[in-house]
């Protein structure tokens, strides 16, 4: 495919009409000479108003080229640098700042492992790797001038940054990141999601109800990329993460799928005794494996400064932490199997249940809950990772240090598809996922926790879970509508479980403390942009330190797993808590002059030149509708983190589509689109999805046509 192309800007699009009802005239005589002619029509990318790219293609690899060339574009001061980090030369190529992450990628092996992966892919998705860097390549080579400066230093692209930053997202990042923190580059971060499949027994329309709605941070390599993907092979649409050639949720004309962040241990912490010469192991003294690693640190006067360190290896794995004689090993699990691209292409070319499910059968994917709807009516949901087959202990076990000197510990295998929690058309019509464990994903629970090994999860349900599994018990019919309206549903369900001891007890308080209860009695008990009163209980939240899974001893009831929907419940302190209070309401009047003070005031929406009020709040304290925020100046808060890209589907015929990425499609300098996408989402609106051609053309911004 030659890269060279020309860009019809829309007032253009009575030329570019007439060029199209030519094209398909000549592709109707063609099909009457040969099928063959289908693929004869040029590929062309047709950027909508929105900055989403459809990528009409004629074959796929000039599809996978085409998706290259449209990252690189939205992107691609972001991408290289990634890809750069990925490669362990980000220090070489940007200096001090990126040691931990060039440390991470060269004790973790990430480039060594790219090439084995590349060796092991198929012939067909080495192609379409290879195709989709080409299409990076030829991008940056016709218009390096939109390129930074600095980034252009990782080019050319070769596929193996692509794999290598595939490990560091999926592996390094979402597996372990989310889960363990043992040393500066293996970081804690919180990942989440909301994820709802709705039966045609649920439904309005008699038809199945898919809503995607991942939360992550709002940059970095955390960032979605929205897409639709046409050629003889697939019609898709949907987003995949930055730098990545494959859809990671999305659906077709038949079926679609989205993915959470699930309570999975993928991992293993070992710790070891260090002797001379090595490490204790079943009662002898087995050598580390040892290799130097050297990297080149870039100066602030731009010399090059070697640095040197060591990487070494136990059994278990790498070592990633030591204090004296005693260190820290780490064991992934996947880290081996090279075929996530091949998954997910399977995933997404599916066309009923029993191919999807073929697709995910190989585990290829070592991580993610799937939550799955099609037209056929079937609704699934699979508890989906590489969880290890761990020779003793129970989860809590495993998410500390296990002694490292006896193969007792050691496991080598890792459980079969087989084995792995999943439920297939639940009599309940719905199934949902919060970041729960799996034995919550609907009522009546069709999944016994007793039924696993007790190291496959934990058994929790967390606020935003059960405000989830409320919000579709009180529901006895959803449409597409009023799915995307429980969507943004930003109540408290711990201002339900707390709230009323709280003002009980301040009205026996000081007068601060009865002036806050006052505040807090009228509040709606919701995080909308005008809610009077939130800002107060999540100042007095925070103080109280109710945080993910939220402190027992906190609450006068704790969780009860036998009442999962109304626990826990009740304060168990109400002197510490009215004291906290005055504390809050002390902080919130000096800083904002008001105790209610609109929620929007203070927390904000600020996405390229936008400055919103802010409409929904943290998932810790049981909002369905995640922000988490920053402080900024003026004492006020911005988001960072929370709703990215949110896709309501009904799966008519064809299907019907709701789409949002609240901070927009593009990031490179100069992007025009960055804020338009935020407004929608602070007036809770998503915006219509365009497939078909004709659609698009009428909402049409430019269009690339590769000769």
């Amino acid at each position: 495919m030659n890269l060279e192309f020309q860009v019809v800007r829309t007032r253009r699009k009575v030329a570019s009409s007439v060029k199209a009802i030519a094209l398909s005239l000549s592709l109707a005589i063609a099909l009457i000479l040969s099928s063959a002619a289908m693929t004869s029509k040029p590929t062309e990318i047709l950027w909508d108003t929105w900055s989403v790219p459809h990528i009409f293609a004629r074959n796929s690899p000039e599809l996978f080229q085409a998706l290259g060339w449209a990252q690189m574009q939205s992107h691609g001061d972001l991408i290289l640098r990634l890809y750069g980090q990925a490669r362990g030369k980000a220090a070489e190529y940007w200096g001090e700042d990126y040691l931990d992450s060039d440390r991470q990628v060269l004790t973790m092996g990430v480039r060594e492992r790219a090439d084995q992966w590349y060796d092991r892919q198929t012939p067909e998705i080495r192609n379409y790797l290879n195709a989709f860097v080409a299409g990076m390549n030829a991008y940056a080579k016709e218009h390096s001038d939109r390129l930074s400066d600095e980034v252009k230093i990782v080019l050319p692209v070769t596929p193996t940054d692509v794999l290598a930053h595939i490990q560091r997202v999926v592996h390094f990042t979402f597996l372990i990141g989310s889960n363990v923190s043992v040393s500066p580059a293996l970081q804690r971060w919180q990942g989440g999601s909301n994820a709802w499949a709705i039966a045609p027994s649920r439904s309005a329309s008699g038809n199945t109800l898919l809503l995607m709605n991942p939360h992550l941070p709002w940059s970095d390599r955390f960032l979605f990329y929205e897409v639709q993907l046409k050629s003889p092979d697939i019609d898709a649409y949907g987003c995949t993460l930055m730098g990545m050639p494959m859809l990671v949720m999305g659906f077709n004309d038949r079926l679609g799928w989205t993915h959470t962040v699930n309570p999975h241990n993928g991992w293993g912490l070992y710790e070891l005794t260090l002797v001379e010469g090595g490490y204790r192991f079943d009662g002898e003294v087995r050598e580390l494996e040892t290799e130097v690693k050297t990297f080149q640190v870039k100066q602030p006067d731009g010399t090059l400064r070697e640095e040197k360190f060591p990487v070494r290896r136990a059994v278990q794995g790498p070592i990633v932490a030591q204090k004296g004689d005693r260190a820290i090993a780490l064991r992934v699990t996947g880290l081996d199997e090279a075929g996530i691209l091949a998954q997910y292409w399977q995933m997404i070319r599916a066309k009923n249940f029993d191919e999807f499910e073929a697709a995910l059968k190989p585990l290829q994917l070592p991580f993610f809950s799937v939550i799955y709807g099609d037209r056929d009516g079937h609704i699934f949901h699979l508890f989906n990772g590489r969880i290890p087959k761990r020779p003793q202990g129970d989860w809590e076990t495993w998410q500390h240090p296990v002694p490292g000197d006896t193969s007792a510990t050691l496991w080598t295998e890792t459980h079969p598809y087989a084995d792995l929690p999943r439920v297939l058309d639940p009599p309940s019509g719905w199934l949902q996922n919060a970041n729960d464990p799996p034995w919550t994903t609907t009522f009546p629970p069709v999944l016994n926790s007793d039924d696993y090994p007790s190291y496959f999860s934990p058994r929790f349900l967390h606020l935003r879970g059960q405000r989830s599994v409320k919000l579709l018990q009180e529901s006895d019919r959803l449409s597409l509508e009023s799915l995307i309206a429980k969507k943004f549903d930003t109540r408290m369900e711990l201002a339900d479980r707390v709230l009323d001891d709280l003002i009980a007890a301040a009205r026996e308080g000081s007068q601060l403390a009865r002036k806050a209860a006052n505040v807090l009695s009228a509040w709606d008990r919701q995080a909308n942009a005008d809610s009077r009163g939130a800002v107060l209980f999540a100042f007095w939240a925070r103080a109280m330190n109710f945080d993910f899974l939220p402190n027992p001893a906190l609450f006068a009831q704790p969780w009860d797993e036998s009442n999962p929907l109304q626990t826990p419940a009740g304060l168990r302190d109400w002197k510490a808590a009215v004291t906290t209070l005055e504390t809050a309401a002390r902080q919130v009047q000096e800083e904002y002059g008001r105790l209610d003070i609109p929620w929007g005031d203070v927390f904000r929406l600020r996405v390229g030149d936008a400055d919103l009020p802010a409409t929904g709040g943290d998932g810790n304290w049981g909002i369905f509708s995640v922000l988490q925020f920053s402080p900024t100046d003026n004492d006020r808060f911005t988001a960072t983190f929370g709703d990215t890209y949110i896709a309501a589907i009904e799966f008519a015929d064809p299907p019907r589509a709701r789409v949002l990425l609240t901070y927009g499609n593009e990031t490179q300098p100069g992007s025009s689109d960055r804020d338009r996408q935020i407004s929608l989402y602070a007036n809770k609106t998503l915006r219509p999805v365009w497939r078909t051609r004709s659609e698009i053309e009428s909402h049409l911004k430019s269009r690339q046509v590769f000769d």
